[in-house]
């Protein structure tokens, strides 16, 4: 099981939010590429970025950060939000990025989704509340249910699938482990947990069921409720 430490973009900083409410936003950083190092120094082989201006707005919004932190560290970089047409997939890959993560279009336009696949290192996000897709940087709530989504990419040549529980995502309430099995087992591909993860139980969880490629890692580093070092050992152990 892979954990990828997460840096969420707003106006340029490192923020985390909860329950995904821009307003929410609590800063971490104003110079993101430098947590970006720390994981690298910790262990880490991967960093999840989220674009959240971009997420609502449909397009890149940070992008001078996103080129500082690809700058400065030697990780693999997945980056969501805001990710709408092949011209913002290329861009994003000359630029040293190792795989988009797609969520809103997956939904809207799963045959398009299918179509980069076969060009590009594709992730599927599938962001839910109560069940349900969330797109639009999680504004608005669909009448698709999150398994339905998952099955739809089963052998389209998606890389994995990140689902995330809106209503954990940034509480510390602990990961939603039923739900994350739920699009494993739709989908048949690797599948990363997202959204409530709050400390070394929960990855010990994770661990136990064989069934979890990865997991997200927010809100418990920067609050101190996970020892990330501690996470890699473990990890690197089984």
């Amino acid at each position: 099981m892979t954990i990828l430490p997460a840096i969420d973009l707003k106006d340029g900083k490192a923020v985390r939010l909860s329950k995904g409410l821009m307003e929410s936003a609590k800063i971490y950083s104003d110079e993101p590429w430098m947590v970006a190092k720390a994981f690298e120094k910790m262990g880490s082989q991967w960093v999840h970025l989220v674009d959240l201006n971009g997420a609502f707005a449909g397009e890149p919004k940070n992008l001078e950060q996103i080129e500082k932190i690809r700058k400065n560290c030697n990780l693999k970089l997945e980056l969501g939000g805001g990710i709408r047409d092949e011209e913002t997939i290329r861009k994003y890959v000359e630029l040293g990025i190792d795989r988009v993560i797609l969520g809103s279009v997956a939904l809207k336009n799963p045959t398009f989704v299918k179509q980069m696949c076969k060009s590009y290192r594709v992730v599927v996000g599938i962001d839910a509340i109560d069940g349900f897709v969330a797109v639009e940087g999680w504004a608005e709530k669909s009448t698709m249910k999150a398994t339905d989504l998952a099955y739809e990419f089963a052998n389209a040549g998606v890389e994995a699938i990140i689902c995330t529980d809106v209503g954990r995502d940034g509480m510390l309430s602990g990961v939603n482990i039923d739900f994350t099995l739920s699009i494993a087992e739709a989908s048949g591909i690797d599948t990363i947990a997202s959204g409530g993860l709050k400390d070394i139980e929960d990855i010990k969880a994770l661990l136990a069921t064989k069934k979890v490629s990865g997991v997200i890692v927010g809100k418990a580093f920067y609050e101190g409720t996970l020892n990330l070092e501690e996470a890699f050992k473990m990890i690197a152990c089984n």
